[in-house]
């Protein structure tokens, strides 16, 4: 039995708490309302983000991050990425790097730091033991114990083979990898994909330009992530081209939510207004990975429709055309 806190009290912190807790582990969740989190301890029912599911009695709540961590052996970082920054700062003061294991399961790139999850635990609380959990799965399906697969990456030795002992059951398979980057631009990039799927599916072009979208996605997610230092090959797996998979055809996908409302006409502020406090990573992430690609200089034409669309005001049928009507050029490239 190891003893984790989930930092984050949203759906995919929660579905995590659900699995660990099958699995004997001594698990705290820790959420940066206070107020909410009893509610949430009180009911049992995480009625925000994840309302379907009981949660497991033994799960404990704790809103003093210096007592949810304090004596634990591994710290899940579940906040949406843009907000990671606040929740590791909020943790500096209390993390030791002699104890304390990380485990990211957020999927996305920082505004501003265009910096990964790994990079900014980094930059704040300096060398650490740290690994990223990631690939094709949705909160909703967890939580209701759905066969999945992910795969744990970590620089450190031995490091994603604990992740995956503590996460790994009869529903919930875990493989490794070492390359952390490869895994962190997988689970990022595929969102922006996911955008795109979604205007697809808003605008009823129907499975042929889907299908295509996809192909074409994971190619455009292969290019850029070598360039910024992945593994090509983690991307033909499922941080890469299964999340892809997932998150474009899923009902669950918010991001997706977020392309098939901008192929109906409707405004990212409407979208974003209609959501409430539930996150799209993909929105942010497109504004990231619009600039590292034209930083590493890697050709990323859907990338830059969808950037076109959520933040210069581009009509999602224009940004379509201008795919299709690209100067043509060998499938290799």
């Amino acid at each position: 039995m190891s003893r984790i806190t989930i930092l984050s009290d949203g759906s995919w912190g929660t579905a995590l708490s659900t699995v660990l807790c099958r699995n004997g582990h001594d698990v705290t969740m820790w959420g940066p309302f206070p107020e909410y989190l009893e509610q949430v301890k009180k009911t049992g029912v995480n009625s925000r983000f994840l309302p379907a599911v009981k949660l497991p009695e033994p799960l404990k709540f704790e809103a003093n991050i210096r007592k949810a961590v304090e004596g634990r052996d591994f710290l899940v970082l579940a906040s949406p990425t843009q907000f990671a920054r606040g929740v590791i700062w909020q943790l500096k003061d209390h993390f030791d790097a002699g104890t304390h294991k990380l485990i990211n399961v957020a999927k996305g790139i920082e505004n501003d730091s265009l910096l990964r999850i790994s990079e900014i635990c980094g930059e704040i609380l300096g060398s650490c033991d740290y690994s990223v959990l990631s690939g094709p799965s949705h909160a909703e399906e967890v939580s209701r114990e759905a066969p999945t697969a992910l795969v744990a990456a970590s620089n450190t030795a031995g490091m994603a083979g604990q992740v995956q002992e503590l996460f790994m059951n009869d529903f919930f398979r875990v493989y490794t990898s070492s390359d952390v980057v490869g895994v962190e631009l997988g689970g990022a990039l595929k969102n922006v994909m996911a955008i795109a799927a979604g205007v697809i599916d808003g605008m009823q072009l129907g499975d042929n330009p889907k299908a295509a979208l996809i192909t074409r996605g994971i190619s455009e997610m292969g290019r850029l992530g070598a360039a910024l230092g992945g593994d090509p090959l983690t991307f033909s797996g499922l941080s890469g081209i299964g999340d892809l998979i997932v998150t474009c055809c899923s009902g669950h996908s918010r991001n997706r939510h977020v392309g098939e409302e901008l192929g109906r006409g409707k405004t990212l502020r409407q979208i974003l207004e209609g959501m409430g406090m539930v996150v799209a990573e993909g929105v942010k992430t497109t504004l990231s990975a619009y600039q590292l690609a034209r930083q590493a200089g890697v050709e990323c034409p859907i990338i830059n429709e969808i950037y076109s669309v959520l933040y210069e005001g581009k009509a999602s049928a224009e940004a379509v055309n201008y795919l299709m009507t690209r100067p043509s050029k060998p499938e290799a490239k």
